[in-house]
C-alpha cells in the first residue's frame, strides 16, 4: 500500500483532524457558491424593480435556456474534479494534467459549436418553454448576447474542476467571487447607467466571464507551471483514457440534463398558469438556488475528498469522510430550512416591490424549508457519487427521480392542488435522489471498485 494511503489511514482515527479537512475544503467553495445565487437574486431584484413583471419572466425564461446548456457542460467541472482527485490520490501527475487537457478540448469544441448554432438553439429552445410574446421576445435577445460567453464559461468550468480535484478550494473561489462581483456590477451598470434592462443582464455576463478566464489563467500558471511541463499531447489522445473521459462524462450530462429539465419543467408550468405564478416561483426558486449553492461547497469537498481517497484506496477514511459530510451538509441544510420559514415572508421584498408578486409567493414558503433538507441530502450524495467516478448509478437514479416519481407526481398532484401540487411534485423528486443513492452507496462507493 502507497505511503501516503497508510499516512492517511492513521489520520482517519483523528475524528477532529477529518472534520478539518472537510472544513478545509467546504469553506471556500461555500463561500464562492453562496456568491452564485447572489448574482441570481441581484438579477431577479433588477429586474423586479423595472415597470413590468414581464422583466422578471424574460430572465426566468432566458436563464432556463442557458440552465439546460451550461448545466448540460457541467460534466466538465465535475468529471474533471473526480478524475482528477482519483490522480492526485494516486500520485500520477502526468495524468491529472493530461485530464485538464481533455476537458479544455472538450470545452473549446462544445463552445464553438454552441456559438455557430445560436439561432437554432434559440429556436428550439423558446418553441418549448412557454411564455407569452413580450417575455419571450426580451428573452430572446438577452440569449443572443449572453451566449458569447461561453467559450470562457466552458473553460472556466474545467479550470474549476481541476483546480478542486487537486484539493485547492481557493482558487475556485477566488475565482467564483471575482466573476461574480464583476458581473454583478456590470449588470448595475448596464440597467441603470445604460438602460439596457434584461440585455444588460446579458452583457453583464459576458464581460465578467472572459475577465474570468482571464484571471484563472494567471492563477494556473503562478502556482502550477511546473506541472504544466508534464503535459503530454499524446496522452490528452489515448483512447483508453479519452473512453473513460467520455463514458463518466456522458453518464453526468444525462444526469445533469434530467436535472435541468426537472427545474426546466418546472418554471415551465409556472409559465402555463400565468405571469405572475412565474414571477412568484421563480423568486421562491432562488430561495432553492441559495440552499444548493451553500450545501454544494459540502458535496465539492466530497468530490475532492471521496476521489483522492479512492485514489489512494483508502477504504476507511472513505467511509468516516462519507458519514461526517452527510452530518455537516445535512445540517446546513436544516438550518436553511429553519431560517426560511422564519424569516421567508421578510425576504421576498429584497427580490421585489411588487405586491402582488409577494403575495402570491408567501403561500409556498413552507415548501422551500422541507425542500431545503431533502434536497442538501440528494446534493452531498451527488458529490460523493462522482468523486469516486461512480456515473451510472448517478445517471440511473436521477432517471427513476425524474421518470417515475417527479412528472407522474405532478400530472397527478397539480389538478386538484395546482401550485401547491407542482412544490409537492419537486419535494418528491428531492427526496428520491437522496433515498436511491443512499441505498445504492454501500456497493458502487464504499466497495471502491473501479467505476
Amino acid at each position: 500500500m502507497p505511503k501516503n494511503a497508510l499516512d492517511s489511514r492513521a489520520a482517519s482515527l483523528n475524528a477532529g483532524g477529518m472534520h478539518r479537512e472537510i472544513l478545509r475544503l467546504a469553506g471556500p467553495n461555500i463561500l464562492s457558491n453562496l456568491s452564485i445565487p447572489l448574482l441570481g437574486m441581484v438579477d431577479t431584484a433588477l429586474m423586479g424593480r423595472l415597470e413590468s413583471e414581464v422583466y422578471i419572466g424574460a430572465i426566468a425564461l432566458g436563464s432556463i435556456l442557458f440552465n439546460f446548456i451550461y448545466w448540460g457542460f457541467g460534466f466538465l467541472r465535475m468529471g474533471t474534479t473526480g478524475m482528477t482527485a482519483q490522480a492526485f490520490g494516486a500520485g500520477d501527475d502526468r495524468e491529472g494534467t493530461a485530464i485538464m487537457g481533455r476537458g479544455l478540448l472538450v470545452a473549446l469544441a462544445g463552445s464553438g459549436l454552441l456559438i455557430a448554432l445560436q439561432g437554432g438553439l434559440a429556436w428550439i429552445g423558446f418553441g418549448l418553454l412557454q411564455g407569452d410574446a413580450d417575455v419571450e421576445r426580451l428573452a430572446r435577445s438577452y440569449f443572443l448576447i449572453r451566449i458569447y460567453a461561453a467559450p470562457a464559461t466552458l473553460c472556466l468550468y474545467v479550470l474549476h474542476g481541476w483546480f478542486l480535484g487537486m484539493q485547492n478550494a481557493r482558487y475556485p473561489m477566488i475565482l467564483t467571487v471575482f466573476v461574480n462581483l464583476l458581473n454583478i456590477g456590470f449588470n448595475l451598470l448596464f440597467v441603470f447607467r445604460f438602460g439596457m434592462k434584461a440585455d444588460g443582464v446579458a452583457l453583464g455576463t459576458v464581460f465578467a466571464q472572459w475577465l474570468g478566464l482571464g484571471l484563472g489563467i494567471r492563477l494556473l500558471l503562478r502556482r502550477y507551471r511546473p506541472r504544466l511541463r508534464l503535459f503530454d499531447w499524446a496522452r490528452v489522445k489515448n483512447w483508453l483514457a479519452l473512453r473513460r473521459f467520455f463514458a463518466i462524462n456522458g453518464d453526468i450530462f444525462v444526469r445533469t440534463m434530467l436535472l435541468v429539465f426537472s427545474f426546466a419543467f418546472f418554471t415551465s408550468a409556472s409559465a402555463a398558469v400565468d405571469s405572475l405564478t412565474l414571477a412568484a416561483n421563480q423568486i421562491l426558486l432562488q430561495y432553492q438556488m441559495l440552499m444548493s449553492y451553500g450545501v454544494d461547497g459540502f458535496a465539492f469537498a466530497a468530490e475532492s475528498l471521496v476521489g483522492r481517497f479512492k485514489g489512494e484506496g483508502d477504504r476507511l477514511r472513505m467511509r468516516n469522510v462519507v458519514r461526517r459530510l452527510l452530518v455537516w451538509g445535512g445540517g446546513l441544510g436544516g438550518g436553511f430550512g429553519v431560517f426560511y420559514l422564519v424569516f421567508g415572508k421578510p425576504l421576498l421584498a429584497v427580490f421585489t416591490d411588487q405586491a402582488a408578486v409577494i403575495a402570491a409567493a408567501a403561500p409556498y414558503i413552507p415548501w422551500q424549508a422541507a425542500i431545503s433538507l431533502a434536497g442538501a441530502v440528494a446534493f452531498l450524495w451527488d458529490g460523493i457519487f462522482i468523486g469516486a467516478t461512480a456515473s451510472a448509478p448517478l445517471r440511473n437514479s436521477m432517471l427513476i427521480a425524474t421518470l417515475a416519481v417527479f412528472l407522474p407526481a405532478y400530472y397527478l398532484l397539480f389538478p386538484a392542488l395546482g401550485n401547491h401540487g407542482l412544490w409537492l411534485a419537486m419535494l418528491l423528486f428531492m427526496i428520491a435522489r437522496g433515498v436511491l443513492l443512499g441505498r445504492l452507496a454501500p456497493r458502487w462507493i464504499f466497495s471502491l471498485e473501479p467505476a
